[in-house]
Parts: structure tokens; C-alpha cells; sequence
């Protein structure tokens, strides 16, 4: 049977401000990406999350990012490299605090937002990322788009590589990510969403934005946490796939 894992983004708010449903989006996904402090999330909701996918048997994933809280982590930014490799290593560490005092542990690593697709193509940010992952624990999988500079990197220096694909995000032709400042970049149709994860996760092929039909072989499929209706959506995607024979399953 084909398998594939569901994630999404959480813990993505700030003080008393929240912009995901974490508690009910737990209940749907196998992986939870969770925002470190750096473009959103602060102790205690790092914390409570933490507590609530342990419950649940949800992996936990380090969600690591530019310092850009203003921002949300979606502005580029130039950041040397010893200093983005200290970043990335602070917030998986400040992470597994909190993992670990819910009886479970970081399972891995995914670049959020700019630095996620920074890392696709350049070689030495996507380095950088590599080495802080390598510097917080040497054993980590880390979650990257097929093809990328960061996985042929971090695949080069020893770590377990994902891949992962986008049911809601449209693609080039390439196989990268329409960038979201272009109409169109994000796919809002509940239905199109549903029918390219079941296409994704049965034959490892989307629909680029010019309709060209391109490979994207995925161990793990995103829904972010923060598109309107992310709960229903996420539901809706899991039954389907479930339907189609799809075994939805953590790959950490």
C-alpha cells in the first residue's frame, strides 16, 4: 500500500496572538512543523503544542527560520553563514526543551517560509542549515523539496533526507514553488487541493501553473496551518487519500 505522510505548519502565533488551530489540526496530521520563536511561536506555545502532539502521537518537527518575527519568516534576508548555522542549531535546541518535558523528542528539521526557498538553490545558505542541523544532533531528517541544493547538501554530509510535496501551493515547470508575492501561488479550491494530494500521493505527479504535468516524488505532503478553513481542508485531504488506499503515516 502507498504511504505517505501528512504535515503541517503550527504553533504559528505569538503571546496572545494565534494563527493556527494546533489542537484540532493535531487531531488530522502525522507531522507537526513547529514555529521556533524566530518568524513566529514563543516558549509557551512551543510548550503547549509540544504537549499536545506528544498526546497524540504527532512527530514533532523543528520549524527553523530567519529572524524575521515582523516578517513571518517571508522576506528574503542575507545572513552569514556561521551566524544562520548558530540560528538554525538555537532553535531546534530550544525546541527539544520542550519535546523531551512531553515525553517525546525533535524528529526532525524543515526550513520555513524565505529560507525555504533560499535553500533550494543556494548552495551555501542551504550549507549553513545543514551544519546548525548537524551541530544540534547529527541524526536528524530534514524536510526539503525534491531536487534542492539543501537535500543533495544535506544528504552529502550524512543526514536522512524527505522529500516533500504541496497540495495548496502552486509549481513551476520546474518543479519549485510559484513564489507567493504571484497571483495564483497558493491554491485556495478546497476540491483542486483534495484531488492534487490523492495525485501527489498515488502517482508522484502535479499540474505546474502552465498545466504541464511534472514529477514530484514526496514521502511527505503539506497543508499549511495558517490557509482559511485549514482544519476542514486538512480532513478532507486525509479522508481522501485514506479512501484511495493511501495509508497516511509519520515517515520519522
Amino acid at each position: 500500500m502507498t504511504s505517505i505522510d501528512l504535515n503541517a505548519d503550527l504553533g504559528e502565533g505569538f503571546g496572545r496572538w494565534r494563527l493556527t488551530d494546533d489542537e484540532q489540526l493535531l487531531s488530522v496530521v502525522t507531522s507537526a512543523n513547529v514555529a521556533c520563536g524566530f518568524h513566529a511561536g514563543d516558549a509557551a506555545t512551543m510548550r503547549r503544542v509540544c504537549e499536545l502532539a506528544a498526546e497524540r502521537g504527532v512527530r514533532i518537527g523543528a520549524q527553523v527560520s530567519y529572524r524575521d518575527l515582523a516578517g513571518f519568516g517571508r522576506r528574503a534576508m542575507d545572513v552569514p553563514s556561521d551566524e544562520l548555522a548558530a540560528e538554525v542549531a538555537y532553535q531546534i535546541g530550544a525546541l527539544e526543551v520542550f519535546t523531551r518535558a512531553a515525553g517525546a523528542r525533535v524528529a526532525y528539521v524543515k526550513p520555513h517560509g524565505a529560507l525555504y526557498n533560499r535553500v533550494v538553490h543556494d548552495e551555501e545558505q542551504a550549507r549553513a542549515v545543514v551544519d546548525g542541523v548537524l551541530l544540534a544532533d547529527a541524526t536528524l531528517p530534514v524536510l526539503g523539496l525534491p531536487g534542492s541544493r539543501f537535500l543533495d547538501v544535506a544528504e552529502k554530509a550524512g543526514l536522512p533526507v524527505v522529500t516533500e510535496a504541496f497540495a495548496d501551493r502552486a509549481y513551476t515547470d520546474e518543479g519549485t514553488l510559484v513564489p507567493r508575492s504571484q497571483d495564483g501561488a497558493v491554491i485556495t479550491d478546497p476540491g483542486a487541493v483534495v484531488e492534487r494530494s490523492v495525485r501527489l500521493a498515488g502517482s508522484g505527479v502535479v499540474a505546474s501553473r502552465s498545466g504541464r504535468d511534472i514529477g514530484v516524488l514526496a514521502r511527505s505532503l503539506c497543508v499549511h496551518g495558517d490557509t482559511p478553513g485549514a482544519v476542514e481542508l486538512a480532513r478532507r485531504v486525509r479522508t481522501k487519500l485514506e479512501a484511495s488506499g493511501v495509508r497516511v503515516e509519520a515517515f520519522a
